[in-house]
């Protein structure tokens, strides 16, 4: 839900262009981010099986693997809006 708000905070902004609604998209962004990196990393160590063939535990490991890219690049990209210069 965190996700959905902050996509459509910034549609909204996009027509608004406030700077603090900016920031406070930003801010959010970083939480909810950090919060997915987290809920991502338990959900991969639910994920893991001893009775796994190396074909499954190499499918689960990429697919936890672009997980946890997708939320590292957001969260980079929310810092940036955070503390970028917005020149």
């Amino acid at each position: 839900m965190g996700l959905i708000g902050i996509i459509i905070a910034s549609l909204v902004n996009l027509f608004i262009g406030s700077t603090a609604l900016q920031f406070a998209v930003s801010v959010i962004g970083v939480l909810v981010f950090a919060g997915l990196t987290a809920y991502d990393t338990q959900q991969i160590k639910e994920m893991y099986s001893a009775q796994d063939d190396g074909t499954m535990s190499g499918r689960k490991a990429v697919m936890g693997a672009l997980r946890l890219y997708l939320d590292f690049i957001n969260l980079f990209l929310m810092l940036l809006q955070l503390f970028g210069d917005r020149r």
